[in-house]
C-alpha cells in the first residue's frame, strides 16, 4: 500500500482535505452547542459526502452532494421512528438496502445516494437515536455537509485541475441479467441472514453484521470478488481489533488524543481506499473503536464482539454471493479483459492518427482509461491471484495475463508520450505496425479465435532499434502475442 503510486499526489492531498472537511464539521457541530451523537453523526456525514460522491465533474459531484439530504433527512426519520418496533425497523431496512444497490445503475450518483442513506439507517442504529434528537441530528448532518462542500468545491477544489478518475462501469443486461439487479438481490438476501445472525449474537450491536454484508458487495460485482473481499473485511477488522485493544481501550474516550487518532484514521481511511482494503478497515475498526470511547461504552469484550458480528455478515455474504443469482468470476473477468484490450486498440489507433499529423487525436484519455480498466481486470482476478487459491494452473495463467496486460500499459503510455511530440515523425512502418496490433486485438477479443490465428498476424520479425514510437509498438505486439497463451490457452480463466 505505501508503495503504491500516487501520480500527482491525488491520494494525498484528497486525504488531507477530508481530515479538514470533517474536522470543520465536528467543529462547527461542537460550537453550534449540539449533543456528542450530534456532533458523530456530523463527523460521519462529512466522511461520506467525501467518501462517496465520484462524479466526472465537479459540477456533477455539487449537484449529488446537495441531493444527499434528499435521501437521508427520510430514512433517519424512519430509522428513529421504527427503533422501537424491532420487527418493522428491520424490514424497512432491508428495503432500503435493496433500493441502495438498487439505484448503482445510474452511474455514480446512483451509487453515492444509496450508500449515503443506508449508512444513515446504519447511523441511527450505532447511535441508538429516538424522535426526539431528530431535530440535533438534522442540524448536524446539514452543517457537516455545508462544511464538506466548502472545502471541497471552494477551499480545496483538487478536482477542478485534476480530475477524479471515474471508475468505469460494468456491462449493462436487462432484467436479471444487469448486474445491479442480481446485486440488489443478493445484498438483500445477505443482511437479512445478517440480521438475524447479528441478533443472535447480540440485541444492542446486531447491526454490525448487517454493515459488513453491505460494504462487502460495494464495488465488486462477481462471486470471487466478493468472496475475497469478505476475507479482507475480515482480516483488516480482527488488526484492527488488535490495535484498538492496544490503543483505543487504554484512552477510555480521553478527548484531546482520541480526536486526533480519530483524524489520523480519517486520512487512513482515504488514503489506503484505492489500494488496500484490508488496511482501509484496520483503519475503519480503530475509529470505530475510538467514537465508542467518546461515547463512554468501549470495552474489550465489545471489540470481540465486533469481530464476531463482521465474521457474520461476511457468512451472510458469501452464502447470498453463492446461492442467489450467482455471477461467475470468469465471465467478469473475461469481460473487463476485453474491454482492457478494446482500449489498447482505441489508444493505439489515436496514437497512430496523432504521428500521421491529426491535430484532434487523444491517445492521453485511452491511457486513463486503461488505468481504471485494468484496476477492474485485477479486481476481477483478485480471486484467482489470491495465495489461498487451490486452482494453481489458473492462478499462473492469471498473475501471466496481468503481467502482460501491465506491459501492453507500459508500452501504451510510452506511444502516447511520443505521440504527444510535435515533433515525432510518421512512416509506413508506424502504420504497419499500428494495423499489426489492432489486428491482433480484433483477434484476441473474437471468442471463436484460435491462438494461431493470433500469431499470424503478429509473425513478421520486427527490429530492435528504430525511433521510440517503433520500439513501443513492437514491445505490444510481443505483449499481445504471449497474451493469446494464457487467453486461448487449454486452461480457462474461471
Amino acid at each position: 500500500m505505501f508503495m503504491a503510486p500516487d501520480p500527482g499526489l491525488l491520494r494525498l492531498r484528497v486525504s488531507l482535505r477530508a481530515v479538514l472537511g470533517i474536522g470543520l464539521a465536528v467543529a462547527l457541530s461542537e460550537l453550534a452547542g449540539l449533543s456528542l451523537p450530534a456532533s458523530i453523526t456530523g463527523g460521519l456525514t462529512a466522511l461520506l459526502a467525501l467518501f462517496t460522491v465520484g462524479d466526472a465533474t465537479v459540477r456533477g459531484q455539487a449537484v449529488t452532494t446537495a441531493l444527499l439530504p434528499a435521501v437521508g433527512f427520510p430514512v433517519l426519520a424512519l430509522a428513529a421512528v421504527l427503533h422501537a418496533v424491532p420487527t418493522l425497523r428491520d424490514a424497512m431496512w432491508l428495503v432500503v438496502i435493496f433500493c441502495g444497490v438498487y439505484a448503482r445503475r445510474w452511474g455514480p450518483r446512483g451509487h453515492a445516494l444509496g450508500i449515503f442513506a443506508f449508512m444513515t439507517f446504519f447511523i441511527t442504529q450505532f447511535l441508538h437515536a429516538v424522535p426526539a434528537q431528530l431535530p440535533q441530528l438534522y442540524a448536524a448532518m446539514a452543517l457537516s455537509l455545508a462544511a464538506a462542500s466548502a472545502v471541497r468545491f471552494g477551499a480545496w477544489c483538487i478536482e477542478r485541475r485534476t480530475p477524479s478518475p471515474v471508475a468505469p462501469a460494468a456491462a449493462v443486461g436487462r432484467g436479471l441479467s444487469r448486474p445491479t439487479t442480481r446485486q440488489a438481490f443478493q445484498a438483500t438476501a445477505a443482511c437479512a441472514f445478517a440480521v438475524a445472525a447479528g441478533q443472535v449474537l447480540s440485541h444492542e450491536r446486531w447491526y454490525w453484521a448487517v454493515g459488513t454484508a453491505w460494504w462487502i458487495f460495494v464495488n465488486t460485482s462477481s462471486r470471487g470478488e466478493t468472496l475475497v473481499r469478505g476475507f479482507r473485511r475480515v482480516l483488516g477488522t480482527v488488526i484492527g481489533i488488535a490495535v484498538g485493544l492496544v490503543i483505543a481501550v487504554p484512552l477510555d474516550g480521553a478527548a484531546a488524543p482520541t480526536v486526533g487518532l480519530v483524524a489520523v484514521c480519517v486520512f487512513g481511511i482515504f488514503y489506503a481506499a484505492a489500494v488496500s482494503y484490508t488496511w482501509m478497515m484496520l483503519a475503519v475498526t480503530v475509529m470505530a473503536g475510538l467514537l465508542y470511547g467518546l461515547l463512554g461504552v468501549l470495552d474489550p469484550a465489545l471489540l470481540a464482539l465486533r469481530v464476531m458480528e463482521t465474521g457474520a455478515g461476511a457468512l451472510g455474504a458469501a452464502l447470498a454471493v453463492l446461492a442467489v443469482l450467482p455471477v461467475t468470476t470468469h465471465a467478469t473477468t473475461d469481460a473487463w479483459v476485453q474491454r482492457a484490450l478494446h482500449c489498447v486498440h482505441a489508444c493505439t489507433s489515436e496514437a497512430a492518427a496523432r504521428l500521421a499529423g491529426s491535430v484532434t487525436a487523444d491517445p492521453a484519455r485511452y491511457v486513463a482509461e486503461l488505468e481504471l480498466l485494468l484496476g477492474r481486470v485485477r479486481l476481477s482476478l483478485a480471486p484467482l491471484v489470491h495465495p489461498l487459491s487451490p486452482l494453481r494452473a489458473r492462478r499462473a495463467r492469471a498473475r501471466q495475463v496481468i503481467e502482460l496486460l501491465d506491459q501492453c500499459a507500459r508500452e501504451v503510455r510510452g506511444l502516447a508520450s511520443v505521440a504527444a511530440d510535435p515533433d515525432a515523425s510518421h512512416d509506413a512502418r508506424l502504420a504497419a505496425a499500428c494495423w499489426r496490433v489492432e489486428a491482433a486485438v480484433e483477434s484476441l477479443t473474437a471468442r471463436d479465435a484460435t491462438r494461431g490465428e493470433i500469431d499470424e498476424h503478429l509473425a513478421v520479425p520486427h527490429p530492435s532499434g528504430g525511433e521510440p514510437a517503433l520500439t513501443h509498438l513492437h514491445g505490444l505486439e510481443r505483449a499481445l502475442q504471449a497474451l493469446a497463451v494464457p487467453l486461448r490457452g487449454p486452461v480457462a480463466l474461471a
